[in-house]
């Protein structure tokens, strides 16, 4: 079951120090990497969580099945572990993956907690993320009264001058050294550079991972 080839988290957390349930269990609540959306929640024993921290790959206790499973296995929708982290009572796990194919939920949604009284919604992410799906869908869903719209309808003429514009505001809200005008100027050029990727269909996931691939 291992996989040499995967980096190793043998040290990250200690195995015996997890204060695992009366049935030897405990919570691993998994969370996407790039935006932080939470994709989903199974339990471990402390097997799975050490072929966990091995293979690099999450594995985990079905209590249905009564029997380990190598999440993705067979679907092909790995989780690569990015950390992985306990909580203050050491009784939950955190663990921050890339998911393979973007799908953790057997339904074929990205994360599992996908619905709202009913209705398929997609997960919460970071507000940048949220931004960047509204931009993406008036890019699909075209409204004459959106600004949005307005833009992506002008294409790189009208975008790209925007940014430029709102580039200068920024500069010229620091130069006067004013904290929330140099915040609300800096959030009109991030919008008007999402509108940007959307225009471009460039998803700021790959933004994401320039910036993760400079981190290190």
């Amino acid at each position: 079951m291992s996989s040499s080839h995967l980096p190793s988290f043998k040290n990250a957390i200690p195995v015996d120090k997890i204060r695992y349930d009366e049935k030897g269990l405990v919570p691993a609540i998994v969370q996407d990497y790039l935006d932080g959306t939470i994709l989903m929640m199974a339990w471990m024993n402390r097997e799975s969580l050490q072929q966990t921290l091995e293979t690099g790959e999450t594995w985990f206790w079905s209590r249905s099945r009564q029997e380990f499973w190598h999440k993705g296995a067979t679907s092909g929708h790995t989780q690569k572990i990015q950390s992985i982290r306990y909580d203050c009572d050491s009784d939950a796990i955190l663990v921050t993956v890339e998911q393979i194919g973007d799908i953790a939920c057997h339904t074929g949604e990205r994360s599992c907690f996908h619905q709202t009284d009913g209705t398929i919604t997609p997960p919460p992410a970071d507000t940048l993320s949220q931004v960047f799906a509204v931009i993406c869908d008036r890019r699909d869903h075209p409204n004459e009264s959106s600004y949005t719209c307005k833009l992506l309808a002008g294409g790189d003429n009208k975008i790209l001058k925007k940014i430029g514009e709102e580039s200068a505001e920024v500069v010229m809200a620091c130069k006067d050294d004013d904290a929330d005008a140099i915040a609300g100027e800096v959030a009109d050029l991030i919008y008007h550079t999402l509108v940007a990727l959307a225009y471009h269909k460039v998803d700021i996931k790959d933004v994401y991972r320039k910036l993760q691939a400079r981190r290190r």
